[in-house]
């Protein structure tokens, strides 16, 4: 892959997957009542590619898959250097109700985070994968000076101020 010059470089399909799975946690991102929502979830591919969550039957977040083409990101970055990954999975989303696949899917290392029965299964299909590898950039200003300039001690907006009293 090459990079865009930006620091960000594409990544293919399978290193996309790859890197997914790696991480624990992702983001579910559907729409509720006409407005987007994203819930953060636990996760794990099914056969390398489809996400499978789990939740309440019945829940606010189940009833909002049902059915929908939803968009699951999920990412590893480092705050400190600057870099990692992130990749976004776009599909639709179906409710697991065939008993053996349910057998199937509980075999998996899918264990809720959160309190309650969270005993239904939610596949996405990842029909659409794309995601990007963040690279460090070169040096860095210290924070809060971004796109300011110093003139006789004072920051202003401007990038060469001479008008500034001093």
């Amino acid at each position: 892959m090459t990079n865009e010059g930006d620091g960000l470089a594409p990544l293919a399909r399978d290193e996309c997957l790859r890197l997914m799975a790696t991480v624990p946690v992702g983001r579910v991102v559907y729409t509720d009542r006409a407005l987007p929502a994203i819930q953060p979830v636990n996760f794990v591919l099914d056969d390398g590619h489809d996400v499978i969550i789990r939740t309440e039957r019945g829940s606010a977040l189940a009833a909002a898959l049902r059915g929908a083409i939803v968009a699951f990101q999920a990412d590893d970055i480092d705050t400190v250097l600057a870099t990692g990954w992130s990749v976004t999975v776009v599909g639709p989303a179906t409710h697991v109700t065939c008993p053996a696949e349910i057998a199937r899917l509980d075999r998996l290392p899918l264990r809720p985070w959160a309190p309650g029965r969270r005993e239904h299964y939610v596949r996405i299909a990842s029909r659409h994968v794309t995601g990007r590898r963040v690279t460090a950039p070169g040096p860095r200003r210290a924070a809060g000076t971004q796109g300011r300039a110093t003139t006789g001690g004072h920051t202003c907006c401007c990038p060469a101020d001479t008008n500034v009293p001093q």
